[in-house]
């Protein structure tokens, strides 16, 4: 694997090109951490508890928001009941502020406006909550034609298991196989192949190349309009 953005693992030529683009929400499409560190930071100093810089939740991120808030706060007080307590406050939290810093990653609007164009449909799957995954999308990429926006729901699976991701292909109509899949963790990588897709690394996310290398990462991209060579 290289991490210049060409893929070792998949050759271009003779590979089948890909139908549809999956893509995961943060740090793939919007560079979301400072609003989600900021209600972080708000919740824990309410409690008098030490507070993290913006680059520690990056390593926080991509289990889902109830593991994000077990991880923030001081292992010594972090029981199952200090975390749903903390839980509840940091969706209040954060789902007053969504968007005030967040916006996407360089090269996404304009690779968005590509997949328009080209009549090729797309969708994301993210562990942030249903309805916060929604707004984000609809306040960051307000009309852009998503065939799907899914975060973690009751009752299924967070990433990495498939069943959301398979749920999609089939709202779509489109094979699983048939997928790009884009993401910037080795959560991404481990649901893409669960799911049968091909990974495309999102270098410029919250975890780099090093991750999604170790991870086994199928494509490296530095730029997401380098995923095109794989779509058609």
């Amino acid at each position: 694997m290289s991490d210049r953005g060409l893929p070792l693992s998949v050759g271009i030529s003779g590979m089948k090109l890909k139908k549809a683009v999956l893509f995961d929400l943060d740090g793939t499409l919007v560079d979301t951490i400072a609003d989600i560190g900021t209600a972080m930071n708000a919740v824990l100093d309410r409690y008098g508890y030490p507070t993290h810089e913006m680059e520690s939740y990056k390593r926080m991120v991509g289990w889902g928001m109830r593991k994000l808030v077990g991880r923030a706060l001081p292992e010594s007080v972090a029981t199952e009941e200090a975390i749903s307590v903390a839980y509840r406050e940091m969706m209040e939290q954060y789902g007053r502020f969504p968007v005030v810093h967040s916006s996407p990653y360089p090269g996404i609007p304009e690779f968005l406006t590509a997949l328009r164009d080209r009549g090729i449909p797309s969708a994301v799957l993210s562990n942030k909550p249903d309805e916060l995954c929604k707004v984000v999308i609809d306040l960051v990429f307000p009309g852009y034609p998503f065939r799907v926006v899914q975060g973690e729901r009751s009752g299924v699976p967070r990433k990495p298991d498939p069943e959301a991701a398979f749920a999609i292909c089939a709202r779509m109509g489109i094979e699983p196989g048939e997928f790009l899949y884009m993401g910037d963790s080795a959560v991404d990588v481990e649901t893409a192949h669960n799911a049968g897709m091909l990974c495309a690394g999102a270098v410029w996310g919250f975890r780099g190349s090093g991750e999604l290398i170790l991870a086994g990462a199928d494509v490296l991209l530095n730029a997401p309009r380098e995923a095109l060579a794989f779509l058609g």
